[in-house]
């Protein structure tokens, strides 16, 4: 979102062609003597770029030597806003940095402010300048869908595009939460969750039909029509009916119960007590208020916390946790416009936003909003009745997620500082990486790279290598390790020589956003013994790493029991007491190490195991491949199949067999 900045006089906003020469009295009478030398050449150079700023509404680019995406912000006169900048004094500390590091900028011109925003919404989550506020978490909720394109629809978690036709029904806060509300909706609805060519194939009812989980339509155990009534009733229940559906359903059990249908009465029973379960383990749930997001910003220690919850059909549907990327200068309501406007960007808005606080761009969110959804959506900040309890309820939890994540991040902080000292480096590592292998036999090698920092596991910063040089004997783990930190040492080699080329009056970019996650390791941590150490040191020196500390950990008689031996350069091999904190720290970076490895490694070993040999002949689709197994079996009978019988398959051509059996035949 863009900043709160000072208008300038109405005079600017006339189009007259005043370029920096002629710039406005106003702005040159503040001239400062004291302002730094990059402060001055930033101003100038934004001087330039004003005079052809789109005077209305649109979106700025303010862009660094390198080509790196500084900011963006958006403004309903853009060239109005841009002169702001051009004040050598009286800016906050993070608007000085940026102003200094501007090299050119770059304007965009829209038609009206709520344009502005969607296209600076879009820019941010793009382009990620490090002097926007970030959401750093933008994974997809999960969503429970009923399918409708299938006689017996199926229920199903879904992520990601709605591509499917079918009711979605969320967003759910996680997996946990959607998962738990299936198996109670299955329990309740007995709604199929078999994939359709499952229950094609069916003969007899599953084991899900046998523990009263499915209705068994596949095999004819219930009606096409009685399905379709069991579908509506989970629509409904979803969608808010769940008291009618409640009360629908008792009057059923009574009525069996009377009848003397006491099976039948004990398995309605079963789902109104599975019904029951859905909604009691909701939490808050609202009596007014049928469907809202709830967003609470808390801010503690120069650090944010925002706090989502997501209510559907008057029930809770859980919450998460965010901690966005912003400038400690920045207040609470210019982090939760900001963080609001990129959220939904990629997720679809309830009819009803409450915040925590008033945001500038109230109006034209909620109309950005209701052009998204198809229907009025209201943002609002309550001060009072339920709406402002759901709130309340949301900053509380933020706050005292944001207390505990603080608490962790200090215990982190200690760790680092410990860890430091035991390598004896001169400041605690900001940055450790950490490095090991994984294969079978030699096959299917790959490296893996996981990053550690004063926040935890930085997990957007992992990397897995591929080994591919053709000189490595297969299972020589020491020439592994050469060619991945081979490679990621010569990355940070490339990054430092851009980084000097770039460097003015003494500071470089980097400097400039000393807040900002380094991209240069302080201490690099080897999963092995001597050997790698000394392959990983030899690497470092071939490329002319400097400036980060290479250390290896060797593994003793038994994991984790304190028996690891450490190798730094400068020093003896040694160990460390058996309860030494630090040592559970390094335990804890080598396991998530061999654990990111082993993972990456075993993804890929079930890729290979699944491959199939036709997908290797260029031009065999989907729909061949599937003849040709309907046809033979297996890709093994399609090898060894004369071209004669190929030609004979149902729905393959001639060219196609012939294109088949070549391959076979060369490969042979």
């Amino acid at each position: 979102m863009s900043d709160d900045k000072p208008d300038l006089p109405d005079t600017l906003e006339e189009d007259e062609d005043l370029g920096p020469e002629s710039a406005p009295a106003e702005l040159e009478s503040e001239v400062d003597d004291a302002a730094p030398e990059s402060v001055k050449r930033g101003v100038a150079v934004i001087k330039s770029y004003w005079k052809n700023a789109p005077n209305g509404p649109g979106v700025y680019r303010m862009i660094a030597g390198n080509g790196e995406v500084l900011y963006v912000g958006k403004a309903k006169n853009v060239r109005k806003r841009i002169a702001s900048y051009t004040r050598l004094a009286g800016h906050v500390n993070r608007i000085a940095r940026m102003i200094s590091a501007t090299a050119s900028m770059m304007f965009i011109s829209v038609d009206t402010e709520t344009e502005a925003l969607l296209l600076e919404t879009n820019l941010i989550k793009q382009m990620k300048p490090r002097f926007n506020v970030l959401m750093r978490d933008d994974k997809s909720f999960p969503y429970i869908l009923i399918a409708r394109d299938h006689a017996a629809p199926q229920i199903a978690k879904h992520r990601g595009a709605r591509a499917r036709k079918g009711d979605y029904f969320g967003p759910f806060a996680n997996a946990g939460a959607v998962g738990r509300a299936l198996n109670a909706l299955q329990r309740a609805f007995l709604l199929r969750s078999c994939t359709d060519s499952f229950y094609e194939n069916r003969t007899r009812p599953c084991l899900l039909y046998q523990i009263k989980r499915c209705a068994g339509p596949c095999t004819g155990e219930i009606s096409i029509d009685d399905y379709a009534a069991l579908v509506q009733e989970a629509h409904d229940f979803l969608t808010g009916k769940s008291r009618s559906v409640r009360e629908s359903l008792a009057k059923e059990m009574t009525e069996a119960a009377e009848r003397l249908e006491f099976e039948r009465a004990a398995r309605l029973r079963d789902r109104i007590s599975a019904l029951s379960l859905i909604q009691g383990t909701q939490g808050v749930n609202p009596r007014s208020v049928e469907e809202a997001d709830v967003f609470a910003i808390a801010k503690e220690a120069g650090r944010f916390c925002i706090e989502a919850f997501f209510f559907r059909a008057f029930q809770n549907w859980g919450d998460r946790a965010y901690f966005p990327r912003a400038d400690q200068s920045l207040g609470e309501e210019e982090v939760l416009g900001s963080f609001v406007a990129q959220f939904y960007g990629e997720h679809p808005p309830a009819p009803l936003v409450l915040l925590s606080h008033v945001i500038e761009d109230r109006d034209i969110l909620a109309e950005a909003l209701t052009d998204k959804l198809g229907r009025k959506v209201e943002v609002a900040t309550p001060q009072r009745g339920e709406k402002r309890e759901l709130v309340d309820n949301a900053l509380t939890n933020a706050k005292q997620t944001l207390t505990r994540k603080l608490t962790e991040d200090a215990s982190q902080e200690k760790l680092l500082v410990a860890l430091g000292e035991m390598f004896g480096m001169a400041t605690p590592p900001r940055r450790v990486e950490v490095y090991d292998n994984s294969h079978t036999g030699g096959q299917q090698a790959i490296g893996a790279m996981i990053v550690a920092g004063p926040t935890g596991f930085m997990k957007t910063h992992y990397r897995t290598f591929n080994i591919k040089g053709a000189e490595i004997t297969p299972g020589d783990d020491y020439a592994m390790m050469r060619e991945v930190l081979r490679r990621r040492f010569a990355r940070i080699a490339k990054d430092d020589e851009k980084k000097d080329a770039e460097k003015k009056d003494g500071e470089t970019a980097a400097e400039e956003a000393s807040d900002a996650f380094p991209s240069k390791p302080d201490l690099v941590l080897i999963d092995g013994g001597r050997g790698q150490f000394d392959a990983a040191r030899a690497v470092a020196a071939e490329i002319g790493l400097e400036g980060v500390v290479i250390a290896s950990i060797a593994k003793g008689a038994d994991r984790n029991a304190g028996r690891e031996t450490f190798f730094v350069e400068g020093r003896e091999p040694f160990r460390l007491p058996p309860h030494d904190p630090a040592l559970y720290f390094v335990q804890r970076l080598r396991d998530e190490a061999h654990r990111f490895a082993i993972g990456t490694h075993r993804a890929r070993r079930k890729k290979e195991f699944a491959k199939n040999p036709l997908d290797e002949i260029a031009g065999i689709g989907p729909s061949r491949k599937r003849a040709l197994l309907l046809a033979f079996g297996t890709a093994k009978a399609v090898a060894g199949a004369a071209l004669c019988d190929l030609e004979k398959a149902p729905g393959i051509n001639k060219a196609t067999a012939r294109l088949v059996y070549d391959h076979f035949q060369r490969g042979e």
